[in-house]
């Protein structure tokens, strides 16, 4: 059978120096590219963290503000303590939430209205 990878989320976003603030400066992704398609075209980038790929994009067709993507992590704890003593204006996570299902959880919502849920295997 045909292997499959893992699927990039593509989430929409309307101001590129606030998807950098959040998903670079505050969460600590990484631009891997970016593309345009001339001068005064909408962006189009990978961020990534780890093994997190994600793809935002200014293109109108590419996707539906408001998208939902969870992704695991190593130390929800820690990743928790990190954003909230970078202290940005936008966002003040609280403490990760135990889940009936066995995980450890903090959802953000991004400027743009997409949320990320960001989990670890409960102790």
């Amino acid at each position: 059978m045909t292997r499959l990878s893992h699927p990039i989320p593509v989430l929409r976003i309307f101001d590129e120096a606030k998807a950098r603030e959040f998903y670079v400066d505050w969460l600590g992704f990484s631009v891997d590219w970016e593309h345009r398609f001339g001068d005064d075209f909408p962006i189009y980038l990978q961020v990534s963290r780890g093994d997190c790929v994600i793809h935002l994009s200014e293109h109108h067709g590419d996707a539906t503000p408001g998208g939902h993507l969870r992704t695991e992590c190593d130390d929800i704890d820690g990743l928790a303590a990190a954003l909230r003593a970078k202290d940005y204006k936008y966002a003040k996570p609280g403490e990760p939430e135990d889940k009936p299902w066995g995980t450890r959880e903090i959802a953000l919502t991004d400027p743009f209205g997409n949320r990320l849920t960001f989990s670890s295997p409960a102790a």
